[in-house]
């Protein structure tokens, strides 16, 4: 189990690291929350049916860790994340990371209960379905969820790229 414990780790550690991170806001309490999942996957790796993939039991327990990190601390940490710049010239660099920041800071004043929709949906490409299991809610929850969160969203943000959101569909 340890050989197979180390290779899990080396492969979905740092995504989870990332999911966590994208909830609690602080990279130090994001790896904390990583280690404990791990740890319980560790203890109780018999559990997992492979009903879904390996992956998203991780990120599930890792969604429910950083849950329960938020309701334990209840406190705002301010973020900043470093954006992925793609773009070769400097001014399109710019303006990219420019965009990411005011979509970040926007994402993370909504509730965790749209951002987390939201993130999941867009930023990990899960699909409804997948997020309803997740979460453990129904899918028309999810779809409510994400409605109202891109609502709150479009308020939060002036004179952004809203292609993406405008034309998503809801597929299940």
């Amino acid at each position: 189990m340890t050989e197979h414990l180390k290779e899990v780790m080396n492969a979905y550690g740092e995504y989870c690291i990332r999911v966590a991170y994208l909830y609690v806001k602080d990279w130090a309490a994001a790896e904390e929350i990583v280690q404990d999942v791990f740890l319980a996957y560790y203890k109780q790796h018999h559990q997992y049916a492979g009903r879904s993939s390996l992956k998203t039991y991780l990120v599930k327990i890792t969604v429910h860790k950083s849950h329960d990190y938020l309701q334990s601390w209840k406190r705002k940490v301010e973020l900043f994340m470093p954006s992925k710049a793609g773009t070769p010239s400097v001014e399109a660099i710019k303006i990219q990371q420019e965009q990411q920041t005011e979509l970040l800071a926007a994402l993370l004043q909504l509730p965790i209960k749209y951002r987390e929709v939201l993130l999941l949906h867009y930023y990990d490409d899960y699909k409804i379905r997948e997020i309803a299991d997740i979460l453990q809610v129904s899918e028309s929850t999810v779809k409510t969820r994400l409605v109202r969160g891109r609502d709150k969203l479009k308020t939060l943000l002036v004179d952004f790229e809203w292609e993406v959101l405008l034309n998503d569909e809801m597929e299940g």
